[in-house]
C-alpha cells in the first residue's frame, strides 16, 4: 500500500460543492431546510404550526404516515380516511396533520444531513490517519533490517482502516439520497392532504 494511494483516499471526501457547507458529502446541493411555501399551497396554516402536538390523534396520525417504512400509497390512504372522518373539522385537522408532517419530516431531514457531515468529518480524520500509517509504513519496510513483526501489525492496521473508511464511503453515497427521500415524501404527503381539502 503506497503513499500515492493515501493521498489519493484523503482526498476523495475532501471535495465540497459549496463553499459555504465544506462538510457536506453528496452530490445533490445541500439545502438545510425546506420552506413551508415549497410544499404547501393549502390555507394558511395560522396557529396550527404549534398546536399539533397537542392533538393525540393528529400525533399519532403524523407518526403513521412520517415513517418511511410505510409506503406512500398507504399513508395517502390514511389521511384520505382520517380527513374524511373529519367532516366538518376537516379544514383544521388537514393544517394541523401537515404542520406536524412538516416539523417531523423537516426533523427527520435535519439529522440525517447533520450526520451525513458529521461522517464527513470523520472521513477526513481516518483518511489523515491513514496517510500517516502509510508513511510509517514505508519508514518501517525501508529500515535496515525491517522490524517484520510491525510491519505486519501496521499493514494489518491499515487494511482494517482502509476497509472501515470505504465502507463508510458507500454508506454514504446511500445515505445521501435519504433527504430527498424525506423531501418527496413531505412534499406527496401535502398534495395528498391538499386534494381532501379542495
Amino acid at each position: 500500500m503506497g503513499a500515492a494511494f493515501a493521498v489519493a483516499l484523503s482526498n476523495q471526501p475532501a471535495r465540497a460543492g459549496d463553499p459555504r457547507y465544506p462538510d457536506w458529502p453528496c452530490a445533490q446541493a445541500k439545502v438545510p431546510e425546506i420552506s413551508v411555501a415549497a410544499v404547501w399551497a393549502g390555507p394558511p396554516l395560522g396557529d396550527a404550526a404549534n398546536q399539533w402536538k397537542d392533538d393525540p390523534k393528529i400525533n399519532a396520525l403524523v407518526t403513521k404516515v412520517a415513517a418511511r417504512r410505510l409506503p406512500l400509497e398507504d399513508a395517502e390512504k390514511e389521511i384520505a380516511g382520517f380527513l374524511s372522518a373529519a367532516a366538518a373539522n376537516k379544514a383544521t385537522a388537514g393544517k394541523l396533520l401537515f404542520a406536524g408532517l412538516f416539523d417531523t419530516l423537516n426533523a427527520q431531514r435535519a439529522s440525517v444531513m447533520n450526520g451525513l457531515e458529521r461522517v464527513m468529518r470523520k472521513q477526513r480524520e481516518a483518511a489523515e490517519k491513514i496517510r500517516s500509517d502509510t508513511v510509517a509504513l514505508q519508514a518501517l519496510q525501508d529500515a535496515t533490517p525491517p522490524d517484520q513483526a510491525k510491519v505486519d501489525e501496521l499493514g494489518n492496521q491499515l487494511v482494517w482502516e482502509t476497509r472501515i473508511f470505504e465502507d463508510r464511503r458507500r454508506v454514504v453515497k446511500f445515505v445521501c439520497e435519504v433527504p430527498t427521500t424525506i423531501d418527496q415524501r413531505l412534499f406527496a404527503l401535502s398534495r395528498a392532504i391538499q386534494q381532501e381539502l379542495d
